[in-house]
């Protein structure tokens, strides 16, 4: 498996997981807590692709997983309580990460967290951070694993889906 930053071309498939992926959680088979033509939508990563933080995984020359890596952090994050006080400027943030439904449990969202947590350190930010809606607790068991601190939960409107449970998550890479 390949990661690297994506490219219009790979909009498609990406487009594509999410609608996947939405499909499931309309019937009942996946919870994440996004809603179809809300969050997320090709618009949400041809905006990441414009920005230049849109990354894809490829297996076999296939878009496998997606996220956006950045230093972006959302207005929700200022009402969470972080363990770690850190600058913008050392903080990386993993966004939206992605795996197609067809290829779970392959290990493809822990390599790509590996690879946030490299680009991160590359980039001389120690301090992690991500979030995910408090019924996702696949990508909460996830996180955990990977030693990701659930610092609390911010309950607000996220990406246009109102009385969203965010559980915001933080890891100190010394």
């Amino acid at each position: 498996m390949q990661i690297q930053l994506a490219t219009k071309t790979d909009i498609e498939q990406i487009s594509q997981i999410y609608e996947k992926i939405h499909t499931l959680e309309e019937n009942c088979k996946l919870t994440t807590g996004w809603i179809r033509n809300v969050y997320p939508t090709k618009q949400t990563a041809l905006q990441a692709l414009t920005r230049g933080d849109l990354f894809v995984a490829k297996n076999n020359g296939n878009v496998v997983a997606a996220a956006v890596i950045n230093q972006i952090q959302v207005p929700e994050y200022k009402n969470a309580n972080w363990e770690h006080k850190a600058s913008d400027s050392e903080v990386m943030v993993l966004h939206c990460l992605v795996v197609d439904p067809e290829q779970n449990r392959k290990g493809f969202a822990k390599t790509f967290v590996a690879f946030y947590e490299k680009f991160a350190k590359e980039h001389g930010c120690n301090f992690l951070r991500m979030d995910t809606n408090k019924k996702n607790t696949t990508a909460r068991s996830l996180y955990k694993k990977l030693d990701y601190k659930e610092v609390g939960i911010v309950h607000c409107i996220f990406n246009g889906i109102p009385n969203v449970p965010l559980v915001c998550l933080e890891k100190f890479l010394p």
